[in-house]
């Protein structure tokens, strides 16, 4: 053997010795590859009954919304005809009653005002008196 046929032989030991070292990477990344295949195979089978779930809760939520809006439409009918009827009822009863009040306020204050003109009338008469019996004597 040479010196040519031993530093062949040191050579082909080197490189076998660095195939062997960048084999064991290679192969811890080709379990880390199969294990994150598994993992995402795994979440696409659990993702498949949860998208299931999900569409099966908003069709159920938009029968409900379907329900709420026709509630909202009927709330806002009855509201249109409690203002209906409110401006009716103030139209009809209102202006009569309105009309009463400002005659009753308007008899109470005549009645108020020649009440208090009969006693200061009343008063002036019972000066005058006591004036004049004062003056007489």
């Amino acid at each position: 053997m040479s010196a040519s046929g031993i530093a062949a032989l040191v050579a082909a030991v080197a490189f076998f010795l660095l195939v062997l070292l960048l084999a064991i990477p290679l192969l811890k990344l080709g379990r880390t590859l199969d294990e994150a295949t598994l993992a995402i195979r795994k979440t696409h089978e659990g993702a498949a009954p949860l998208l299931a779930d999900a569409q099966t809760t908003l069709a159920g939520v938009n029968a409900q919304l379907d329900q709420v809006d026709g509630i909202t439409k009927g709330v806002s009918s009855m509201t249109t005809n409690a203002a209906a009827l409110t401006s009716i009822v103030s139209s009809t009863v209102g202006s009569p009653l309105i009309k009463v009040a400002a005659f009753s306020y308007g008899v109470r204050r005549t009645v108020t005002q020649r009440r208090d003109a009969e006693a200061i009338r009343a008063a002036n008469r019972r000066h005058r008196a006591s004036r004049r019996a004062r003056k007489a004597l």
